[in-house]
């Protein structure tokens, strides 16, 4: 525990308009510079989870700890949120008539007018946004906006950032550009990020600590790697990895002998190679992906998806030799 910065236990909360939302006992350790990711389907949870860390919303049963006290909330502060703390929301929350560097500036106080100066330059550079420090928000983009926003957010230094569905109004490029500011900040100066997402990308390219929820419990937690290759739960699987589920019946007419009552397989463990136990599938389906792409196979009625990234080399129809390299087993 003595390492532990953010700590919930049995935390729970529902609404009354609809018992089946919020969140259910959730158990979770955080530690300091940790970049977190919660992840799982609309409704799950995930964006109460958030506001209870920060404080915005108070939990029917259980508590929440910041560095070992007890973290405030909305009725026991006159102002919800906790002071070491600062979410980033969607609208972004800025001045679209002032310039970027007086909408950052204004975050500080004016005591030290040269400090304040000197510090919003610095934040502006780190997140490459100081050629816009003139310029009005309203004639920025969408991702100059979020860079803006962002850059108020830390530079009160607050020791952990929160972000709901930071990435939902970005393009793939900003997106790619706004992951590497974010992976940036949590390495040089080590604030703690907890991020909210539907998309598990989000939390396999970014985090160390991902966060999989489902109807409002927290079904499993670890490294996303550790995840991603030993899924305890096939929601997991197809959440993270566009996993398919066969029954072990069905498995086995493809020649996996699967022992449990399910089988699931990431299209990346579907080799295309002949060799000795490799089967005879057909190409039913190419989906074209840039530089790979998924062929929709089957065999005795039963699909697979494989990835191919040689694009171009077979044509529906085409008879594939398929070996499963790979395949994990549920009981349910």
């Amino acid at each position: 525990m003595s390492n532990t910065f953010i700590s919930l236990e049995k935390v729970s909360l529902h609404y009354a308009e609809d018992s089946r939302a919020g969140v259910s006992k959730i158990d979770l350790s955080i530690k300091k510079g940790d970049f977190v990711a919660i992840v799982g389907e609309s409704g799950s949870g995930k964006s109460t989870l958030l506001k209870i860390i920060y404080g915005l919303l108070a939990p029917d049963m259980g508590e929440v700890f910041f560095k070992g006290l007890h973290l405030d909330g909305p009725h026991e502060k006159l102002i919800p949120g906790h002071d070491s703390m600062k979410m980033m929301s969607q609208d972004f929350n800025l001045n679209l008539y002032a310039r970027v560097y007086e909408n950052i500036e204004s975050m500080l106080s004016n005591e030290d007018l040269k400090g304040k100066k000197k510090k919003a330059a610095d934040i502006m550079k780190l997140l490459g946004i100081e050629y816009l420090a003139n310029k009005k928000i309203i004639e920025l983009s969408g991702g100059e906006q979020q860079r803006v926003a962002l850059a108020r957010a830390i530079i009160t230094e607050p020791e952990v950032l929160l972000l709901d569905e930071p990435f939902s109004q970005l393009d793939a490029l900003l997106k790619t550009q706004f992951r590497a500011d974010l992976k940036n900040l949590c390495d040089q100066l080590g604030i703690t990020i907890i991020l909210v997402s539907h998309d598990p990308v989000d939390g396999l390219t970014l985090a160390n600590k991902m966060i999989i929820l489902k109807e409002g419990k927290l079904i499993e937690s670890g490294r996303p790697e550790e995840i991603y290759s030993n899924p305890l739960h096939i929601y997991t699987a197809k959440l993270l990895g566009n996993a398919f589920v066969l029954p072990a019946e069905e498995a086995r007419i493809l020649g996996i002998r699967a022992k449990l009552n399910t089988v699931m397989i990431y299209p990346e463990w579907v080799q295309l190679k002949s060799s000795w136990g490799s089967k005879s599938y057909r190409v039913k389906e190419i989906f074209f992906k840039g530089f790979y792409e998924d062929l929709l196979l089957e065999r005795n009625e039963i699909e697979l998806v494989a990835i191919n990234q040689k694009p171009g080399i077979y044509q529906k129809g085409d008879k594939v030799q398929v070996q499963i390299s790979r395949y994990l087993e549920y009981s349910y």
